[in-house]
């Protein structure tokens, strides 16, 4: 079971990740998608239920997609969760920023859904992969 948590304030982009995610053979499968319409919101959720990978995009109201990265990062029992960040503001500072903060992969938008696939398998390969070399 994979758990993804969209973090968005557009409700269209959030349909448009979930969409792209969902019945895609070998991850749409067996796939648990929850939704959040602000940082916020995705601070309120995370520490109810599990997630394997957070989807956040850096521009919201409240609380942006860079906090939520260091809330995520900051918490112990957050540690194994993937953060994919995507994003309007691609520069190179935004992505070296989103990186240096605890960010798996970063995707500028707008991104095609074989893009977003991929960079979903990538982050979730890298934390499996860190998680069992730590563990072993």
């Amino acid at each position: 079971m994979l758990r993804i948590l969209i973090v968005e304030d557009s409700a269209a982009m959030r349909a448009y990740v979930r969409s792209a995610l969902e019945g895609v053979p070998g991850l749409g499968d067996d796939l648990e998608i929850a939704e959040a319409s602000s940082g916020f919101d995705a601070l309120r959720l995370l520490p109810r239920s599990t997630h394997d990978l957070v989807i956040t995009d850096i521009n919201m109201p409240d609380i942006n997609g860079l906090e939520l990265i260091r809330f995520v990062r900051a918490n112990n029992h957050l540690e194994r969760v993937a953060v994919l960040v995507i994003s309007t503001q691609a520069s190179e500072r935004d992505r070296a920023r989103s990186m240096a903060l605890g960010a798996d992969d970063f995707l500028g938008k707008p991104f095609t859904p074989e893009q977003l696939r991929a960079a979903v398998g990538k982050c979730v390969a890298a934390r499996r992969s860190q998680q069992s070399q730590g563990s072993g």
